[in-house]
């Protein structure tokens, strides 16, 4: 067991001590490292002014992804090399392409966010298969807030500095991150006090088991929150980042695993492969930061009644694998969610693996995201639908919604008044309409009143039925009306 955190800084090996650990990553930029071209701003992972760039080998390969320094702690990068805007420039100083092309293109005023739009940008010099395109650029830039400049400039340069070949990882590069490579558990600091990143689910379980109070981490994207808005000061902090295996991936016997520690980015593109509106989610899902960031299995475990992943894996019929010790239990995800924040999870129980089963081609899946910005918003209704169609009638559906409960939850009467309806009589379709008022009381809050997500939900469950029963998905949402209108033109 190491008693250290080690990364690379600026080509030297650092080695994080117990205090560093449980700083946030931009403290310790700017207070250890004295990086102070990375900036506060709204110290909880939205404006992007803290973004930097995490280099680590996953799955084989030497990926750059962009991250929000102000909620990550220090001690999540271990095994990683830090890269901040003081690191673009190279020894002579020529400029990196991101920075030559920001100020050719005027894409900087204050000045305040343009490190942060600069290492997104670099992130994606360095990792976008070519050609990049223009959605892309502004994708990339979703988690990055510019009251200056305005966006143009900005995503010019981002589109001129891609448009140059992908750049090699150094050798150099590899070579110092192979030296830090390390598969041992790491305890930093002592029981009163710690930061431990256990390598393996044995570990994990000796350190839950002696340690009930401790905070867990995974992403740390809401967690972190906990820190630099509550003003949480966790003395134990148990980081899942590093045990072994609970990252991974696969198909196997019809059924998606996603291990609880698999990034959103990491699974972006199996869950994408599932279905079309569920690959919608996930891109809408945060900002690039947050997808490298955020776990699978933390936005779930966190029990949030509007996070995004949970309503649509409960309509695609997923289960959970917990893991408590050595022992493992399954229950439906469904049932996971008990009340507001509380879930079906024993103390020292975790969130080890979500399994999806593979959806075959008579079910229809639909998801829809409403909330106030299309990009990097919190949901105010999310309806997810998979309806099962035998010729031109519903056989059975699966519809959760989040956000119309203080829970993920399922409508059960209007599933069950779905049951048997044709897709060529709308007339036929009112009964189950109107049981979604009986499925849910939602709550009026900042993001929205009762009445309006009544409302939605309804209009939601409609525009799944006419889209399954064959209208035009150009005539049912905006993006696709305005791709279908800016081709005509």
């Amino acid at each position: 067991m190491r008693s250290t955190l080690g990364f690379v800084r600026r080509g030297r090996t650092v080695e994080l001590s117990d205090a560093q650990a449980r700083m946030t990553l931009l403290e310790w930029l700017r207070l250890e490292d004295c990086a102070t071209g990375t900036k506060e701003g709204c110290a909880e992972g939205d404006c992007g002014a803290c973004t930097v760039v995490l280099v680590r080998e996953k799955k084989g390969r030497i990926m750059h992804e962009p991250v929000n320094s102000c909620i990550m702690l220090a001690g999540q990068a271990v095994g990683s090399e830090i890269l901040t805007v003081e690191d673009l420039a190279d020894s002579s100083g020529e400029l990196h392409p991101v920075q030559d092309a920001m100020w050719r293109h005027h894409g900087s005023q204050c000045g305040f966010c343009t490190p942060g739009i600069v290492m997104s940008l670099a992130a994606m010099h360095q990792e976008a298969a070519r050609p990049v395109t223009r959605a892309a650029v502004c994708d990339q830039l979703a988690g990055n807030l510019c009251r200056c400049t305005g966006y143009r400039p900005i995503i010019d340069a981002g589109l001129e500095a891609c448009a140059a070949p992908q750049p090699e990882v150094p050798q150099s590069r590899r070579e110092r991150l192979a030296a830090l490579r390390d598969d041992g558990d790491h305890f930093v600091g002592d029981d009163t006090a710690f930061f431990a990143a256990p390598a393996s689910e044995t570990a994990l379980g000796d350190l839950l088991a002696r340690h009930t109070d401790a905070l867990i981490v995974s992403g740390a994207t809401d967690a972190g929150l906990w820190i630099t808005k509550a003003l949480m000061e966790p003395k134990r902090v148990i980081w899942l980042g590093r045990v072994a295996g609970l990252d991974r991936i696969e198909r196997k016997d019809g059924v998606l695993s996603i291990g609880a520690t698999a990034t959103v980015a990491d699974a972006e593109h199996e869950l994408g492969d599932l279905a079309t509106d569920l690959g919608e989610v996930v891109r809408r899902f945060g900002s690039a930061q947050v997808r490298a960031s955020a776990t699978v299995g933390g936005n779930i475990a966190n029990g949030s009644p509007i996070g995004d992943l949970a309503p649509c894996l409960i309509a695609l019929g997923a289960t959970l694998q917990l893991l408590h010790g050595a022992a493992t239990r399954t229950i439906e995800l469904e049932d996971f969610f008990i009340a507001y924040k509380k879930q079906d999870r024993r103390q020292g129980e975790i969130v080890r693996r979500v399994l999806v089963p593979l959806p075959d081609a008579s079910v229809m899946f639909r998801a829809y995201k409403i909330s106030k910005r299309i990009d990097e918003d919190i949901s105010a209704v999310l309806g997810a639908f998979a309806i099962r169609v035998e010729g031109r009638r519903v056989v059975s559906a699966r519809i959760a919604f989040g956000g119309m409960a203080g829970v993920p939850a399922r409508a059960n009467l209007t599933e069950a008044r779905l049951a048997g309806i044709s897709l060529d009589d709308p007339v036929a379709w009112k009964p189950a309409l109107d049981a979604l008022a009986s499925d849910f009381t939602p709550l009026s809050d900042h993001r929205a009143s009762a009445a309006y997500r009544c409302v939605v939900a309804r209009n939601l469950l409609e525009k799944a039925l006419m889209e399954i029963a064959g209208a035009p998905r150009a005539s049912t949402r905006i993006l696709a009306h305005a791709e279908a209108r800016h081709a005509a033109e």
